[in-house]
């Protein structure tokens, strides 16, 4: 069974418009290079033809990646009321104890995430230790640098 992943309604139609760019402008584009180059001849020396050739295998792992992606992704609906917990969609402010820097993040699904546009996965390590706090609580995750701790100051 396949696992689904949430995501916005906003992040699927994204995902399908790369998807539908990628078939009906950039593959196409990539076949036509592909044969101007093989009309050029020897093809054993021909550079516009090895990298239109390696483009096109690029594209076509492009296409799986994101037919994949769609294929698992669950729109859920963000609740846009107040909530006392944080769940997926919801925007949190925290404050790093070490730094005593605040950060804002918001939860969605991992085709969106974006850390450095405060967009961050509800499967990420962080993520996943927001889940279900309230404001007020204290969390403390495991990074690469070492174990950070974050206030919850507000939820949205």
């Amino acid at each position: 069974m396949i696992d689904k992943v949430p995501i916005t309604r906003e992040g699927l139609e994204k995902l399908k418009q790369e998807l539908h760019n990628i078939l009906t402008v950039e593959r196409p584009r990539n076949i036509k290079a592909i044969e101007e180059a093989r009309s050029h001849g020897d093809l054993s020396e021909n550079a516009e033809y090895h990298a239109a050739k390696e483009r096109q295998s690029f594209l076509e792992a492009k296409i799986n990646e994101l037919e994949m992606a769609i294929s698992r992704s669950e729109v859920i609906q963000i609740d846009t009321g107040q909530t006392e917990t944080i769940i997926f969609g919801t925007t949190v402010e925290l404050r790093n104890i070490a730094n005593n820097q605040n950060v804002k993040y918001q939860l969605l699904g991992p085709y969106e995430s974006d850390p450095e546009s405060g967009r961050i996965s509800v499967t990420s390590p962080l993520g996943k230790a927001l889940i279900g706090k309230e404001e007020g609580d204290d969390i403390k995750i495991k990074t690469p640098g070492g174990v950070q701790e974050f206030e919850i100051l507000e939820i949205r």
